[in-house]
C-alpha cells in the first residue's frame, strides 16, 4: 500500500462529488426547460440526469484484502468512480397553460421532471461529502508532513 493510498481514495471522492454537483446544478438550471431535446420531430422537456457511483473493484472486501497483502499488489483498485449519467424516468409534469406555445391540444404543458427540493438536497449532500473529502485529504497531508519531520 503506498503513503498516497489515502490521498487518492480522497482524490475519487472530490471528483464523484463535483460530478453529483455539476449534474444537479445542471438540472436546477433546466427546470423550467420545455424544450429539452427534439425527438422525432417534437420537442420533448427536459429530463432530470442522476449520476451513479460505484466502488472502485471490490477491495473492500476482507478475502480481495488478504489476498492483496498476500501478493503484495501494487495496482490495486480504490476509491470510487462515477459510472454512469442517467435520465430520471419519472413522468413530466403537467400543467394546464393553453397559451404556451408548447401546449398539446387539450392545453397542456408538459414540464420536466426535476424537483427543485430534491436537486438542493443532492447537491449539499454531495458538498458535505466534497468537504469531508478535503478534511480528509488535509488530514493526510498534515500527518506526511509530520512524517517527513521525524527525520530532521
Amino acid at each position: 500500500m503506498s503513503i498516497f493510498h489515502s490521498m487518492n481514495v480522497s482524490a475519487s471522492g472530490l471528483t464523484a462529488q463535483r460530478l453529483r454537483m455539476d449534474v444537479s446544478s445542471s438540472n436546477i438550471a433546466n427546470a423550467d426547460s420545455t424544450r429539452g431535446t427534439y425527438v422525432n420531430g417534437e420537442w420533448t422537456p427536459y429530463q432530470r440526469k442522476m449520476v451513479s457511483l460505484q466502488s472502485n473493484g471490490n477491495r473492500f472486501q476482507f478475502s480481495h484484502m488478504l489476498q492483496k497483502e498476500l501478493q503484495q499488489q501494487k495496482n490495486a483498485s480504490h476509491g470510487v468512480k462515477a459510472t454512469s449519467i442517467v435520465d430520471d424516468e419519472t413522468p413530466f409534469k403537467l400543467l394546464y397553460q393553453p397559451e404556451h406555445p408548447d401546449a398539446d391540444e387539450n392545453g397542456y404543458v408538459e414540464l420536466p421532471n426535476v424537483d427543485l427540493l430534491k436537486e438542493m438536497v443532492d447537491m449539499m449532500s454531495a458538498s458535505r461529502s466534497y468537504e469531508a473529502n478535503v478534511t480528509v485529504l488535509n488530514a493526510s497531508k498534515g500527518m506526511l508532513m509530520k512524517a517527513l519531520e521525524i527525520g530532521k
